[in-house]
C-alpha cells in the first residue's frame, strides 16, 4: 500500500485536506443560503447553485488527492484498514476516525444526489442535512489530527469556516422566524466569533501538535538492522544497515574495508526520512565487539553530524540497539 515516502507526497497530503475543507465550507455556505430563501440581485438562483455544485465536485476531487496520498506514503502510520474503517487508525483515532466517517457520509451524499429524481424530496432533503454532519467531522478531523494545526493561517482557516457557517445557520433560523432585525444579527454573529474563538484555544492547548523534528541534528532513537560480512585472505567487506524509528526516521549505512587487525577504508551515510536529506562521511571508530561504530558526516549545508550507532541483541538475524546523532564540534 506504501509506495513512496517522497516529501512532495506529503505536502499533496496536507494541501489536498486543506483545499478540500474550503471548499466543503464553500459547500455548505451556499447550500445555507440557498435554503433560507436568500436572494442576491447579482448574482441569479440558478448562478448559485451552479457555483454550489461546481464547489461539491471539487470537494470530492481534492479529498480523493488528500486520502491517495496518506494511502500510498511510506512515512506515514496508515494502512487501508484505518483509511477505511473509522477509529482503527494508531494515530490520533478518534480524530482520524471522525474524518474517515465524514468522506464516508460526503460518499454516501453524492450517491443521493445522483438518484435526486428517483427519491422522494422530503427525504433527498432530510438527507442533506448530513452536510453539517460531514462538515463538523472535517473541522474536528482538522484540529485534531492535522500536521498544521498549530499553524497561524490553518487556525484563521478554521475560524474564518465555523465563522461563516454558523453565521449562515443562524441567518436561516432567524429567516424561519422571521426575525432577521440587526440586534439578532448581531447575537448571531457574536456568537459565532466566541465559538470560533474557543476552537483556535483549543487548538492551541489542549489539542496543540507537537510534531516530529524535521532533519533534527540532535536526537536519539532505537535502531533495528543487521551486519553483513565478506571476508578473504588478508581483506574484507563489513556492511552495517539499519532503520532508526521514533522521533525521527533515519536510515543509517556503514561500509568498511577492514584488513588484518586494521581498519582500511570506510564510508558512511545517513539519509532522513521523509525529507530524504543525506548526511555523508566515514566511520572514525569501531565499537568493541563490532556490533556498533561512532562516525562522523557532512550535510548538504555543510554541518556535521557526529553519530554514534549500536547494536546490543540479535533475534533471527535482527539486531535490535539505538542510534544517538548530535551536532558534531568542528
Amino acid at each position: 500500500m506504501h509506495l513512496t515516502s517522497s516529501p512532495i507526497d506529503w505536502y499533496a497530503a496536507r494541501a489536498g485536506g486543506v483545499v478540500a475543507y474550503i471548499l466543503l465550507t464553500i459547500v455548505v455556505v451556499l447550500g445555507t443560503t440557498m435554503a433560507s430563501g436568500a436572494r442576491n440581485r447579482r448574482w441569479p438562483r440558478f448562478a448559485v447553485q451552479d457555483v454550489h455544485r461546481f464547489a461539491g465536485l471539487l470537494t470530492g476531487t481534492f479529498l480523493v488527492i488528500h486520502i491517495v496520498a496518506i494511502a500510498i506514503d511510506s512515512y506515514l502510520p496508515f494502512t487501508l484498514t484505518s483509511i477505511l474503517i473509522p477509529f482503527t487508525s494508531s494515530y490520533r483515532p478518534v480524530f482520524v476516525g471522525l474524518g474517515v466517517v465524514a468522506v464516508e457520509l460526503l460518499a454516501a451524499l453524492a450517491i443521493t444526489n445522483r438518484l435526486r429524481d428517483r427519491l422522494p424530496y422530503e427525504t433527498w432533503r432530510r438527507l442533506h442535512y448530513l452536510n453539517f454532519a460531514v462538515w463538523g467531522g472535517a473541522t474536528i478531523h482538522g484540529l485534531g489530527s492535522g500536521t498544521d494545526r498549530n499553524s497561524t493561517w490553518l487556525l484563521a482557516i478554521e475560524a474564518a469556516s465555523v465563522f461563516a457557517v454558523l453565521t449562515a445557520i443562524g441567518w436561516r433560523i432567524l429567516r424561519v422566524r422571521d426575525a432577521v432585525r440587526p440586534r439578532a444579527i448581531g447575537l448571531v454573529a457574536g456568537g459565532a466569533a466566541v465559538v470560533s474563538a474557543a476552537l483556535v484555544a483549543l487548538a492551541l492547548g489542549p489539542l496543540a501538535f507537537h510534531p516530529r523534528p524535521w532533519n533534527a541534528a540532535t536526537f536519539s532513537d532505537s535502531l533495528d538492522g543487521q551486519i553483513l560480512s565478506q571476508t578473504g585472505t588478508t581483506r574484507g567487506i563489513v556492511s552495517m544497515a539499519g532503520q532508526g524509528t521514533g522521533t525521527q526516521r533515519v536510515l543509517v549505512r556503514a561500509d568498511l574495508l577492514v584488513g588484518v587487525q586494521q581498519l582500511i577504508d570506510t564510508e558512511f551515510q545517513m539519509e532522513y526520512l521523509p525529507s530524504g536529506a543525506a548526511c555523508r562521511g566515514r566511520v572514525q571508530r569501531i565499537d568493541p565487539g563490532g556490533l556498533g561504530f561512532r562516525a562522523r558526516c557532512t550535510m548538504a549545508d555543510g554541518r556535521t553530524r557526529a553519530i554514534h550507532a549500536r547494536w546490543d541483541s540479535a533475534d533471527g538475524g535482527i539486531l535490535s540497539g539505538g542510534v544517538i546523532v548530535s551536532r558534531a564540534l568542528a
